[in-house]
């Protein structure tokens, strides 16, 4: 009787720390959604319970985002920009961390960790320099400089990354392709890749949202609104001077997340196993 007493209350305390967890993972999306639908005399009377509707909903602040912002615009832009980081950061990341893990010898590991202390690097130090690059191609106030700019930071970080899951793909694997005729790229595109799926996952979960999710850079290189990311379009077009648009804030902010909290939970598994494959080395 004592270990099905202890045992319920095991099950209880698990389900309430679970519960717990999930109301503070919750707990923005809901008062972001809650915002959203709430007028703007209901939002800012403070004597108001901030959880409850006490006047009508409405569609206003998802109308402004919409009809009177450039917010269509700046999705697509952070889509493109995002798409094509993660193309560049494959190409670049994926040969360099197999390079490092496979045919580096002693020195590699100390290499990689040496591209990875690149990524720490704060952007404050580098948009200067950056800048000079921009301006030398001539792409500033266009979205391409940030194509540009983004891998800087991306690279290094998946570059680490792919190094911890390419070295726990056993060698033997590869070893038994090249006897059996693959050149060492043919052992790497047909026994490599397919097994990495997981880390290959993982490069691109994190590269997308790095990028999308970047301020200082968008802000530095971008002005015209046309060819501004949701991450600096939202804030700089919906707070303007001391009038802080919250409803449409938190609308476009809500719009944003969505996706990327739904990519995330749709390949959490392969996520996780791509993040800790390379623990066990």
């Amino acid at each position: 009787m004592s270990r099905t007493f202890s045992k319920a209350i095991g099950r209880s305390g698990l389900y309430l720390s679970i519960a717990g967890f999930t109301f503070f993972a919750a707990f923005p999306f809901a008062w972001m959604a809650i915002t959203v639908f709430k007028r703007i005399l209901d939002l800012y009377n403070i004597h108001n319970n901030p959880f409850l509707f006490n006047l009508p909903p409405t569609m206003e602040n998802i109308r402004l985002l919409f009809g009177e912002t450039l917010f269509t615009r700046w999705l697509a832009n952070t889509a493109f920009v995002g798409a094509f980081v993660v193309l560049i950061t494959l190409l670049a990341a994926v040969p360099a961390g197999y390079s490092l893990a496979r045919l580096a010898r002693g020195w590699g590991q100390k290499f990689g960790i040496g591209i990875f202390l690149t990524y720490l690097v704060p952007p404050s130090l580098l948009f200067i320099p950056l800048a000079r690059v921009v301006s030398a191609l001539h792409l500033q106030d266009r979205f391409w400089a940030l194509i540009l700019v983004y891998p800087s930071f991306t690279i290094p970080f998946c570059t680490w990354l792919l190094m911890g899951f390419f070295k726990s793909v056993p060698a033997e694997l590869e070893e038994a392709a090249m006897v059996d005729g693959c050149s060492r790229l043919g052992a790497l595109r047909r026994i490599v890749l397919p097994i990495s799926i997981a880390g290959l996952l993982t490069v691109v979960i994190f590269a997308f949202t790095l990028s999308i999710q970047e301020f200082v850079y968008a802000l530095t290189f971008i002005s015209p609104s046309a060819q501004k990311t949701v991450s600096v379009g939202v804030p700089t077009d919906l707070i303007r001077g001391d009038v802080y648009y919250w409803g449409a804030l938190m609308a476009g902010a809500l719009v944003a997340t969505i996706p990327v909290a739904f990519l995330y939970s749709l390949f959490l598994d392969r996520f996780i196993s791509g993040l800790t494959a390379g623990a066990f080395r």
